[in-house]
């Protein structure tokens, strides 16, 4: 998911605290997707109620918002709409790797081995639109912004920031640097260690911020050559050109003033219309209807939805919405004294 040129690039880092009294868009589809891998049993297995739906994008959900909330942020979640056609050979090779991880994840269960259950369990990822319509539902009775994009979150959000609506897009992927999106917040929905893929190696994983004008400035080219760079190495529209990584990418789009004249240095002929994905990127699909409202939590629909539901744990639930009353009480206070002060 996403172009791969975060090795080329510095990341800042910084504390949640960072975003305190800022709105900030939540690529919904990707932070789904963090939820659904990061939280699960020792099998592979995600968490599921007792009627077999699967809750881990839910747990994630109320636990993460609580936190920002607590932190003073401001999430604004931006769900994708339908998929632009040209991403269709995209999403179909996705659906290839979670069958292939699926079958593989049923023959570990099977045979007992639960290192590779867990490993091929995380790839077997699948967003359903049940998932996708609890999750907004919650967010909803949690008193929370949901915005559907026309197209791709990244690309609404980008165009959000720009109107000045939002701060920043809280994603992995780096495509919203692509959208023109001018800050990047990573590792947000996530925190401590990060087992690496496809090893049993952790690193330690901090919030991070990577701001466009930056990366344009420290790479040495314009948005349009970041797009470019993205097509070389590979985009949610087209596959990678062969044999070429991103240090080789930077030197092609750093040295040709043409797209076609990269063609012709690579000699490699895609199978593509490159100016059909650069236009995608430079002219984003987005809507100016939306409306950004927040307000205090439906705690009788949150409950009734999570633990009549989903079988959550009531005591768990009442502690977070608590908290979150809490947080607002708090800030109610602050607000008088500010008036009066």
């Amino acid at each position: 998911m996403g172009v791969a040129f975060g090795s080329l690039i510095n990341k800042k880092e910084i504390s949640l605290d960072f975003l305190r009294e800022r709105k900030v868009g939540v690529d919904s589809y990707n932070i789904i997707y963090q939820f659904l891998s990061s939280i699960r049993g020792p099998d592979g297995t995600p968490l599921m109620d007792s009627k077999g739906n699967v809750t881990s994008h839910l747990t994630g959900l109320l636990y993460r918002t609580s936190n920002w909330l607590e932190k003073g942020i401001k999430p604004v979640f931006v769900f994708d709409g339908p998929p632009i056609v040209l991403k269709s050979k995209t999403l179909e090779d996705r659906i290839r790797v979670r069958t292939d991880a699926k079958e593989k994840h049923e023959k570990a269960l099977k045979e007992g081995n639960m290192e590779d259950a867990k490993k091929y369990g995380s790839r077997a990822l699948h967003v359903t639109k049940d998932m996708v319509d609890d999750a907004k539902f919650l967010i909803k009775a949690l008193g929370l912004p949901v915005i559907q994009a026309p197209h791709d979150g990244e690309a609404q959000i980008s165009f959000m920031v720009d109107n000045e609506d939002l701060y920043g897009a809280i994603s992995q992927d780096y495509d919203v640097l692509l959208y023109g999106g001018k800050r990047l917040l990573r590792n947000i929905a996530t925190s401590g260690k990060k087992k690496l893929p496809g090893r049993n190696v952790y690193v330690d994983v901090a919030p991070e911020i990577i701001e466009e004008t930056e990366v344009e400035k420290q790479l040495g080219i314009n948005r349009e050559k970041l797009i470019w760079l993205g097509i070389l190495i590979g985009t949610d529209f087209n596959q990678k050109f062969p044999k070429i990584g991103p240090k080789t990418a930077l030197k092609l789009v750093k040295s040709n003033n043409s797209f076609e004249d990269i063609i012709k240095e690579t000699k490699f002929e895609p199978d593509f219309d490159y100016n059909e994905i650069v236009n995608i990127f430079m002219n984003p699909a987005s809507t100016c209807d939306y409306r950004i409202n927040f307000s205090v939590p439906d705690n009788e629909k949150v409950k009734k939805f999570l633990c009549d539901k989903h079988d959550f744990s009531e005591q768990r639930v009442d502690s977070v919405l608590e908290k979150i009353k809490a947080i607002n009480s708090e800030k109610t206070a602050q607000t008088r004294l500010d008036m009066w002060g």
